[in-house]
């Protein structure tokens, strides 16, 4: 199971959507404190680009004697269509400073330094401490799970579908008209939702023997898991 430190780097450095709560810029639009890059500084600290007129470069500006208290939302969406499709957030809280100079014209860099952060997602809600954060490396799959879980979605349908036989009696339980679309992957292994049903689903975990280290390894194992359900069925 990852842990809760690399749950949370996974969603910092992942395609996921962010926005930046700045105190005093209630009012300001939800693309306005939207980072248009983001990325991990050497010690831990989250890189955050904004245009130089955003309003949270203005805040950091106004604030460079004092610490600006801040909290990067951001919301794991599923990339497919199930029901219920938010499969997490994670709320990184710290203090915002501007690094002028490191990024382009018209464009301001600014750093948070990380106090605390909190993840809530598919395997639960925990707290991760500064120091754990920045220790935790993201999963290995990170930047390929969108395409992939799009793939096995499109591509592989009916043997995700299979998979229900491995399942136990907890499949005859399912409704026959249920809807089976794979939600998460992971280096640890695939999670799939079975439903029948907005209010009708579960999700069931088919972990891998041992974690994969890229693509080329879970290629292996996919493929093991689709031979281990047709072997099921015959």
């Amino acid at each position: 199971m990852p842990s809760a430190a690399e749950r949370t780097r996974t969603l910092v450095q992942s395609t996921c959507s962010a926005v930046l709560l700045v105190p005093g810029a209630s009012a300001a639009r939800p693309e306005q404190l939207t980072p248009q890059a983001r990325a991990i500084g050497p010690d831990g600290e989250i890189l955050l680009l904004f245009p130089a007129d955003a309003p949270p470069v203005r805040a950091a500006t106004h604030a460079q004697d004092d610490e600006l208290a801040v909290v990067l939302e951001l919301t794991d969406v599923a990339p497919v269509s199930v029901p219920h499709r938010i499969r997490g957030r994670a709320w990184v809280s710290g203090w915002l400073t501007c690094l002028p100079g490191v990024a382009e014209p018209g464009s301001m860099m600014l750093r948070l330094e990380v106090g605390e952060a909190r993840v809530d997602d598919l395997w639960g809600a925990s707290p991760v401490d500064a120091e754990a954060f920045a220790a935790a490396a993201p999963d290995p799959l990170h930047a390929h799970e969108t395409e992939l879980l799009q793939h096995l979605h499109a591509a592989h349908g009916e043997q995700v579908r299979a998979l229900s036989g491995l399942l136990g009696a907890r499949s005859a339980a399912m409704a026959p008209t249920r809807d089976v679309a794979p939600l998460a992957l992971d280096r640890f292994g695939l999670r799939v939702r079975f439903s029948a049903g907005p209010q009708q689903c579960f999700d069931a975990r088919f972990d891998f023997p041992e974690p994969v280290r890229d693509v080329s390894g879970l290629r292996r194992e996919m493929h093991r898991l689709f031979d281990a359900a047709r072997s099921d069925r015959c």
